[in-house]
C-alpha cells in the first residue's frame, strides 16, 4: 500500500517539471496577417504557402504593354522617386534594409570618366583635368605659362577652373531598366478554394554592357519596393499607370490591374528552400548545362498548376 503514494509523488514531479520547463520553449509569436500584402490571408485559412521569385524581361513581348516608349513602367516609378511620392525604397526584397534618395539616384548615373585626384600642391596648366569630390573639373581661364597651384576646383567658382563636360555619368534612361525581380507567395485558401498570387516586391534592374564583351548584357541591381507601395501610386496615377494593349486599345488597364490578371511573361528563377539557391545555381554546382536549368525551371511551373490541380480537389 505504500507504493502509491511514491508512484504518485514521481507523477507530480514529472507534471512539475514539464511546467517548468514549457516556458523555456516557447517560441515568438508569428503574426496572423502579412502587412506587406494587399489583401492578407489569415494564416488559419492557409492550406498552402510557398514563396517564389520570377525574372520579368520588360523587352518580350508579351510584356510590352508596361513598357511602352515614353510611358514605361520604370519611368513611373523613377519620377515617383525624383518627386518624393515613393519615399520606401529598399535595398533589396527583404523589405528590412532602407536606402534614400540620393543613393537610388547614384545607382541610376553610370560611372563617368576617373582623373587624378587634385592636389593643393600641384602646378595645372589649361586643359589638364583632375577629379575632386567625386566631380570632374578643367583648368580654364589660366595663361599658359602660368599655370594654377593650391585654388580649389569645388570653390573657384569660373576662376582658373571650370566643370569638366561629357565626362561624368548619366543618369539611365527607364527604358535601359529592363528586368524586374518579383517576389511573391502562392498561397491556397482553404476557405475560398482558390489559389492567390500575393506579391510582395518587386526589385529593378539596369540593364549594362560587359566591359570584356560588348555583346553581353549584365544586371546591376538598383532597389527594391514593396508591391503595396507600387499598388497605391499605381492607383493615383492612371494616366501614367498604363497597361498597352497592342491589339485592343479598348482594353488598355492599370498596371495594377495587369499584374492582377497576370498579364505578364515572368520565368521562375527560385523556389522557396532550405539553402535560399536558385534553380541555376542548383543545376550549376551539379556541372550540368544552363540548357537542363532552363528546361528545371519550365518543369517547376509546371509543378506548381499541377499542385493547384490537386487542391481545387480539397
Amino acid at each position: 500500500m505504500y507504493k502509491k503514494p511514491i508512484m504518485k509523488r514521481r507523477i507530480w514531479a514529472v507534471v512539475g517539471f514539464v511546467a517548468v520547463a514549457l516556458p523555456a520553449i516557447a517560441q515568438e509569436e508569428v503574426p496572423m496577417y502579412n502587412s506587406n500584402s494587399i489583401t492578407p490571408i489569415a494564416r488559419y485559412e492557409q492550406l498552402y504557402n510557398i514563396r517564389v521569385w520570377r525574372w520579368i524581361d520588360l523587352t518580350e513581348k508579351q510584356n510590352k504593354g508596361f513598357f511602352a516608349r515614353k510611358a514605361e513602367l520604370t519611368k513611373l516609378v523613377m519620377d515617383a522617386v525624383k518627386s518624393g511620392k515613393l519615399t520606401n525604397i529598399y535595398d533589396n526584397d527583404s523589405l528590412k534594409t532602407r536606402i534614400d534618395r540620393a543613393e537610388f539616384l547614384k545607382r541610376v548615373t553610370g560611372e563617368g570618366q576617373k582623373f587624378n585626384l587634385w592636389d593643393a600642391t600641384t602646378t595645372y596648366y589649361p586643359g589638364d583635368q583632375v577629379t575632386h569630390n567625386g566631380k570632374n573639373y578643367e583648368v580654364t581661364n589660366v595663361p599658359q605659362q602660368n599655370g594654377t597651384t593650391g585654388v580649389n576646383p569645388e570653390t573657384a567658382g569660373n576662376q582658373d577652373w571650370a566643370r569638366a563636360s561629357g565626362t561624368e555619368g548619366q543618369e539611365a534612361l527607364p527604358s535601359q531598366l529592363t528586368r524586374l525581380y518579383l517576389t511573391e507567395d502562392v498561397i491556397f485558401d482553404r476557405r475560398r478554394s482558390r489559389l492567390y498570387y500575393d506579391i510582395q516586391a518587386i526589385t529593378f534592374y539596369i540593364e549594362k554592357a560587359s566591359p570584356d564583351n560588348p555583346d553581353i548584357k549584365l544586371y546591376d541591381k538598383v532597389a527594391a519596393f514593396s508591391y503595396k507601395d507600387l499598388e497605391k501610386l499605381f492607383r493615383e496615377n492612371p494616366a501614367q499607370s498604363t497597361w498597352i494593349n497592342r491589339y485592343n486599345s479598348a482594353e488598355n488597364k492599370n498596371f495594377a490591374d495587369a499584374f492582377l490578371l497576370r498579364l505578364f511573361h515572368a520565368t521562375i528563377d527560385k523556389v522557396q528552400n532550405p539553402d535560399d539557391t536558385s534553380i541555376s545555381e542548383v543545376f550549376a554546382a551539379e556541372g550540368k548545362s544552363h540548357k537542363e536549368a532552363v528546361m528545371a525551371m519550365e518543369w517547376e511551373e509546371m509543378k506548381m498548376m499541377e499542385r493547384e490541380h490537386n487542391l481545387w480537389e480539397y
